[in-house]
């Protein structure tokens, strides 16, 4: 966790969160500079001897100071939209390091991709196969694929964010991806580079990870009998961070599990996303009121579901972090927002004695907690301010009410 406590106050490296409330306002997102590059280095010290690429996955904060940081740390990133792919340039990335992910690309992004000259397509099933090899003809072009394939490990996180059961969308069945790999070496606009593998998000232990390899090397065994040989190997993403108790390996000791595995000829590429940035990130809010209703305390806070998903959409346990430290003991309360929804809480039965006008932060915030949020309520999206050392960059401006409408008509008279 980036965030820690001096003289009772809370702290991100040098500066005292209630003065960046202060100046910026409430809700407020807050990233470490220092968090995000300690995070990244933490992954490639261990693969500095190896032929690697580590693809940030853009979906977890596609802030483009973000996006900026870890291109200048080298980072490649991995995208499921066309929209990512243009946040990625505009940041400054390097197309030749993009792989595009994602069950639905389109003819148009494909085609943008294309033009853009991105590492690979990561495909998802025969029908993109077909498509994306349409779509490199019309432009005279090949398009470098990996196939991702889906090897049936259970990843034992929550089901919305496991991606590597029979029973998901994603990928191609490990049993039937040799007939895909033949198909797409046959034909003229495909050039196959490589094998790819995200089993989901959160993961604590080390042995799904091993699982899907495993499963993976024997598929690179069959093709190589086949005379396909692959030039990389993508073992996607996943790895957990710790927001309560959790207790993940750390990067070093889970590439120690996976290296091992990997021909040393095979590049590796993996994509971690909230592992690289997640606990970088604080969601500070002021408390506008407590109400005690004879059965619970609630604590209302001026964030609210439309700003940090994760605890209503995946009953997610997140740290609070009153910002004064003695607030972190009182009476058990639920934390929660003003959206006209049972599901607006931020964090359950937890010790919290802060009053109206305090200010409590949400630690862990720094992946899925913006890049999901929305305008619900007609509520503006909140400011995004990174640290870096004693020095606040304000690198989104928070939204105003009018902006909420621009780009809408009412209907003529």
């Amino acid at each position: 966790m980036s965030a820690y406590y001096q003289d009772q106050k809370l702290m991100v490296e040098g500066l005292a969160v209630d003065n960046m409330a202060k100046q910026y306002g409430t809700p407020l997102y807050l990233y470490s500079k220092a968090a995000i590059e300690q995070a990244f280095t933490a992954f490639s010290a261990p693969l500095k001897d190896r032929k690697h690429l580590i693809c940030f996955a853009v979906k977890a904060n596609s802030n483009l100071a973000v996006l900026n940081l870890l291109a200048r740390l080298g980072a490649g990133f991995d995208i499921v939209s066309g929209g990512e792919l243009a946040r990625v340039i505009a940041a400054g990335g390097d197309p030749a390091k993009v792989v595009f992910s994602g069950v639905g690309k389109t003819r148009s992004e494909m085609a943008e991709a294309l033009k853009a000259g991105i590492h690979c397509f990561n495909v998802e099933s025969i029908a993109e196969i077909d498509r994306l090899n349409a779509v490199a003809a019309e432009l005279n072009m090949v398009a470098p694929i990996s196939i991702r394939v889906n090897p049936d490990v259970d990843a034992k996180t929550h089901p919305y964010i496991a991606t590597g059961l029979k029973e998901n969308k994603f990928g191609i069945d490990i049993l039937m991806a040799p007939d895909a790999f033949r198909k797409a070496k046959a034909l003229p606009n495909l050039k196959v580079l490589g094998v790819d593998c995200h089993i989901g998000s959160q993961l604590t232990q080390t042995q799904p990870f091993v699982d899907a390899i495993k499963r993976l090397l024997e598929l690179k065994e069959t093709l190589s009998q086949d005379g396909i040989e692959l030039e990389h190997m993508d073992i996607g993403g996943g790895l957990g961070v710790t927001y309560t108790n959790e207790q993940p390996p750390k990067p070093a000791d889970y590439l120690a599990h996976i290296l091992p595995l990997i021909p040393s000829n095979v590049t590796l590429v993996m994509e971690p996303g909230r592992a690289l940035v997640a606990n970088a990130g604080l969601l500070v809010t002021r408390v506008e009121m407590t109400k005690d209703n004879g059965f619970k305390r609630f604590v209302i806070v001026d964030a609210a579901m439309n700003d940090l998903m994760r605890p209503t959409l995946y009953q997610a346990v997140m740290p609070v972090l009153p910002v004064v430290e003695a607030q972190q003991t009182g009476p058990i309360s639920d934390l929660v927002g003003p959206v006209c929804e049972t599901g607006d809480w931020l964090a359950k039965d937890v010790p919290l004695s802060s009053e109206e006008g305090d200010l409590v932060a949400i630690g862990g915030a720094g992946a899925y907690g913006f890049v999901m949020s929305s305008n619900y309520n007609s509520r503006p999206r909140a400011a995004e301010v990174m640290v870096e050392g004693t020095q606040a960059h304000l690198i989104r401006q928070r939204e105003t009410v009018a902006g909420l409408w621009a780009g809408e008509q009412v209907l003529p008279e």
